[in-house]
């Protein structure tokens, strides 16, 4: 179906309770996730079939939920909106449970590791370790693949029923080059379908498959699923995905496969000796705030969207299931309001309604903007921070690392000002690490023990006055990762006739800490179940 029209179709098979702004809402953020991540509005009117009046409400009450920013003449995701997939992925626990013994395969075998659960007819991914090389695979954490393109695929579908196997010949024939997969290069040639069967069947009887170029020329895979304790269906497939340059899918199986197992093995132990989730108290109100942004914003604001969206981040670690009472509870809603919102997702795919009246989350919820933010680095997520810090103060704000050997820092991310005399922040440019407040920072954490490093930890910053050169003063604070640890530094700079000591410290570092608090708030959303880059 043409995407123009998608959302046509959706507001046409609404049913009676549905929610049509979340409906649209929903067909917004998908939208811009299918387009990795950046439209402007315009384009988002076209591939809606919104009106532009309603796009620009959705994507200003986005925006307000901290999903989305509006960046120049586009609207642009954000870490932020990752919160709905780590809602997902912490509910179904696997990538906490088996995402270490995934990377160590990784680093044992030097082969990229992935971890997929099923997602109808088709294999979505919900771990990956990536070997880092000139040519290596591209997938990411949400990305949705056909299941007879795939290695998984057969896997799962040892466990369709009928009913699944009518849906994927469905699927085929209404998406013969398979369009609506856009993490996979279309067919260039009509699929065979009995062939997908035959490897069903072998994968029955050896307990593992293969894909041999099956998504694109070169690209060999050889899966085996991780299966459920007491119930023996696959919770997941581990694969190990290479090149025919390195392995022949002959190859993977002879030099691979048995380790697979072995690693497979221990994954099935950990699932049946893992201890029940131990969830903090239950959230409450997560919904509360969207009355008063109702309030300030007005008509732009779209309270039932916001409200929708919020109900999926109550799941989580602990909480896999919720029924109704423990959705309202958990977000401040009416049971009414709670109840419209979980049959909407119901409608789109992203809950399952279970005979006990729970819900539980699906994949689907990775639909929504977590793919293009799956493999994100800490520049671009300081980068729009960085320049509204920086023009909010008019000074040049920048982001800086330390290098391996400590001596050094190397400015990873930066925004200038308009002044006529200004600090020129060049990414990739170093300096020695002890003359720079930024420097000061990294080495309180992770520097040789002194007198001064001393201080600095104490007080939170480091403040330098034309050390490195005459008439550039200074002051950084850190940017710390979700165990704490300092992995970047944040700074402003100025020229001492426009700036005193006294001014950098009761102007500018109140400033400088809550960007630093934004960038880490990014971070940490962002790095919960994938890897963020620091440079």
């Amino acid at each position: 179906m043409p995407a123009k029209t998608a959302l046509d179709a959706d507001a046409r098979g609404e049913a009676g309770e549905t929610v049509g702004p979340l409906v649209r809402g929903v067909g917004v953020l998908r939208r811009l996730t299918e387009a990795g991540g950046t439209l402007s509005p315009s384009a988002l009117e076209r591939a809606t079939g919104l009106a532009r009046s309603t796009v620009d409400r959705i994507t200003a009450t986005l925006a307000r939920m901290g999903s989305v920013r509006l960046d120049g003449r586009d609207v642009v995701l954000t870490a932020g909106v990752m919160e709905l997939g780590n809602a997902y992925l912490a509910a179904l626990r696997l990538p906490a449970l088996l995402g270490a013994r995934a990377d160590a395969l990784a680093d044992e075998l030097d082969e990229s590791v992935s971890l997929a659960v099923a997602d109808l007819d088709g294999i979505r991914f919900i771990h990956q370790a990536t070997r880092r090389r000139a040519m290596s695979v591209s997938f990411r954490i949400g990305d949705l693949l056909p299941a007879e393109r795939t290695a998984p695929g057969p896997l799962f579908a040892t466990e369709w029923a009928e009913g699944d196997w009518a849906r994927w010949r469905a699927r085929r024939a209404a998406d013969p080059a398979d369009a609506d997969f856009p993490a996979v290069p279309p067919r260039q040639t009509p699929g065979d379908d009995s062939a997908f069967a035959r490897r069903v069947e072998r994968a029955r009887r050896n307990g593992w498959a293969a894909d041999d170029q099956l998504i694109e020329p070169g690209l060999v895979a050889v899966s085996v699923p991780v299966r459920e304790p007491g119930t023996g269906r696959p919770a997941c497939v581990a694969s190990v995905v290479s090149h025919t340059s390195r392995h022949s899918a002959a190859g993977l199986r002879t030099s691979l496969l048995p380790r697979l197992r072995t690693a497979v093995a221990a994954m099935e132990a950990e699932l049946r000796t893992a201890p029940p989730p131990e969830p903090g108290p239950p959230p409450a109100g997560l919904a509360t705030w969207t009355a008063a942004s109702k309030h300030e914003l007005g008509r732009e604001f779209v309270e039932s969207l916001a409200r929708g969206l919020t109900v999926l981040t109550a799941f989580g670690a602990g909480r896999p299931a919720l029924t109704l009472t423990d959705a309202a509870r958990a977000t401040g809603l009416s049971r009414a309001t709670a109840r419209r919102a979980l049959l909407t997702h119901e409608y789109l795919g992203l809950v399952t309604a279970h005979a006990d009246r729970t819900f539980t989350l699906t994949p689907r919820v990775l639909d929504l903007g977590f793919p293009p933010l799956s493999r994100t680095t800490l520049a671009r997520l300081a980068e729009p921070r960085l320049r509204a810090l920086a023009d909010r103060v008019h000074e040049p704000a920048a982001l800086a690392v330390l290098t391996g050997d400590g001596t050094e820092i190397q400015y990873t991310a930066g925004a200038g000002t308009s002044r006529v005399l200004t600090v020129d922040v060049t990414v990739g440019a170093r300096l020695p690490a002890a003359a720079t407040s930024l420097g000061r920072v990294l080495l309180a954490d992770a520097g040789p023990p002194s007198p001064e490093s001393a201080e600095v930890r104490a007080r939170g910053y480091a403040l330098v006055d034309e050390e490195l050169e005459s008439g550039l003063r200074s002051i950084a604070v850190p940017v710390r990762d979700r165990t704490g640890r300092t992995v970047a530094a944040l700074n402003l700079a100025t020229h001492p006739a426009r700036r005193t000591l006294a001014d950098c410290v009761h102007t500018l570092l109140p400033e400088l800490r809550a960007a630093a608090d934004e960038i880490q708030r990014d971070l940490h959303t962002a790095s919960r179940f994938t890897r963020v880059a620091l440079r």
